[in-house]
């Protein structure tokens, strides 16, 4: 028993040596900037559109830019190439990959066949992630981004790196939350909704206005 108890003490301590270890090594130098990694979660339809325009606000700074999108989204490929052409006239390089991972859950599939495709889903976002190593992850709301964002978590939670998640909730939801915005509203580090209605139901949330 005692040998043991010897043993989990010292992997206790050996994670927690680990993550410290990770946190000095990644923290910013005062004075210092630098580029900050981007991991963007598109889906289906509008959720690539309004994703997009959000990005057409940020600066150079958020480069790279790394795009999730399930692996059966031609659309989305399409849109994100026409967008990251554009913006080779505002940047001097344009510097982004687009990814693939299942899909968790398809349109009328039911819930418990979902849980398969789910952790099949996990398995591929958390390779990805865990190689990316982005500083944030932005999604609004695509059954692909609870896999990429819990992967992200999990990169914190072992003190491998600390991945700040923004999740902008969809201007089409105004009175109740997506299921991934229910979900990730526990576990985003912000999360912005764009009617006033969802912020008096869940006050975690920051209001901005409409944001896409």
């Amino acid at each position: 028993m005692l040998l043991l108890l010897g043993c989990i003490v010292l992997a206790l301590l050996l994670v927690a040596s680990a993550r410290l270890y990770f946190v000095l090594r990644d923290r910013k130098q005062p004075g210092k900037a630098r580029p900050v990694s981007l991991l963007v979660v598109a889906g289906s339809g509008g959720h690539t559109t309004e994703v997009l325009r959000l990005l057409s606000c940020l600066s150079q700074s958020y480069r790279p830019v790394h795009y999730v999108i399930a692996e059966s989204d031609k659309m989305s490929e399409d849109k994100i190439c026409r967008f990251e052409k554009g913006r080779e006239k505002e940047f001097s390089k344009s510097t982004y990959s687009i990814h693939r991972i299942p899909r968790s859950r398809e349109v009328l599939q039911s819930w418990s066949s979902s849980v398969l495709t789910t952790l099949h889903a996990m398995f591929y976002s958390l390779l990805l992630t865990f190689n990316l190593r982005p500083d944030v992850v932005l999604c609004n709301g695509p059954g692909t981004c609870v896999p990429v964002c819990m992967s992200a978590l999990l990169l914190g939670m072992l003190g491998l790196k600390k991945v700040v998640i923004v999740y902008v909730e969809s201007i089409c939801r105004v009175e109740t939350l997506s299921l991934s915005g229910k979900i990730l509203y526990h576990f985003s580090d912000y999360f912005i909704v764009q009617w006033s209605s969802l912020k008096a139901r869940y006050p975690k949330a920051v209001y901005l206005g409409r944001v896409v």
